[in-house]
């Protein structure tokens, strides 16, 4: 194993198998792209290990630096408010254990280019663009802080990608509903219709976005994003930034 911190990936947990499967299988991708970076796992929620769990495990083995990177998509409740608790309350009882929390992983280009893979492999073809109109569909947050950001990815998406259209949608919290955006999208003469959901993981809210894709009759629904490489990759990169920036910190304490 190499010296540099441990990755923490947090996720959040569901009562859907299918959600940690695809964790599991999204972190495996990261250590194949990252070989020697130890790459561990802890929830906030439903799954094993949690968080303080896992914190507790690498302290006991002797680990002292980790990075600790929210799966997550926009900086909400989550990584505002939860995560941060959950790591105050689990390092004050470890104090040879230093945690960083490393920045979420949207907006990102790499993010895109995962939608795009998936709408690619629901059956869109490059030459669809101009004629297709896409629901970006989020999970929803009740923070206007998140909500700005998914509508400012689909401004950017749309014009950087010549989709007709980009509207966001949303399964929980905030409106409106991904049935609703494929039919503003229908009654404005878009002629096909592209469902592209913005979550990582199956499981409830991502069925919502399928359910009300389907109610609607989209033309295409894609799968979440997965274990998508381009993922995978992001993760690294957020990763690598906590680490410079880590390190920039020091730099500047020592000259100071």
């Amino acid at each position: 194993m190499d010296a540099r911190p441990t990755l923490l990936v947090i996720a959040h947990g569901s009562r859907d198998p299918r959600h940690a499967a695809t964790v599991s299988a999204l972190c495996a991708r990261v250590r194949s792209l990252r070989p020697g970076l130890r790459v561990e796992v802890g929830y906030l929620d439903f799954n094993a290990p949690r968080v303080p769990r896992v914190l507790e495990r690498l302290s006991a083995e002797g680990i002292g630096e980790v990075v600790a990177l929210p799966l997550l998509l926009t900086r909400a409740f989550h990584a505002k408010s939860d995560i941060p608790s959950v790591l105050r309350e689990a390092t004050a009882r470890l104090p040879l254990l230093t945690v960083r929390q490393a920045d979420v992983l949207g907006p990102s280009s790499l993010l895109t280019g995962a939608l795009e893979r998936r709408l690619a492999q629901a059956g869109l073809r490059p030459g669809d663009r101009r004629s297709t109109g896409v629901v970006l569909a989020s999970a929803g947050s009740s923070d206007p802080e998140a909500i700005a950001v998914i509508a400012e990815i689909a401004r950017e998406w749309r014009h950087t990608a010549g989709w007709c259209a980009v509207r966001p949608a949303f399964a929980s919290a905030s409106l409106p509903r991904t049935a609703d955006a494929v039919r503003e999208l229908r009654a404005e003469g878009v002629g096909r219709v592209a469902v592209a959901p913005y979550v990582i993981a199956p499981g409830f809210l991502p069925d919502r976005i399928a359910a009300g894709a389907r109610e609607a009759r989209a033309d295409v629904l894609a799968p979440v994003l997965g274990a998508a490489p381009e993922l995978a990759r992001l993760l690294l990169r957020r990763y690598d930034r906590s680490v410079a920036d880590r390190a920039r910190g020091d730099l500047a304490a020592l000259i100071a």
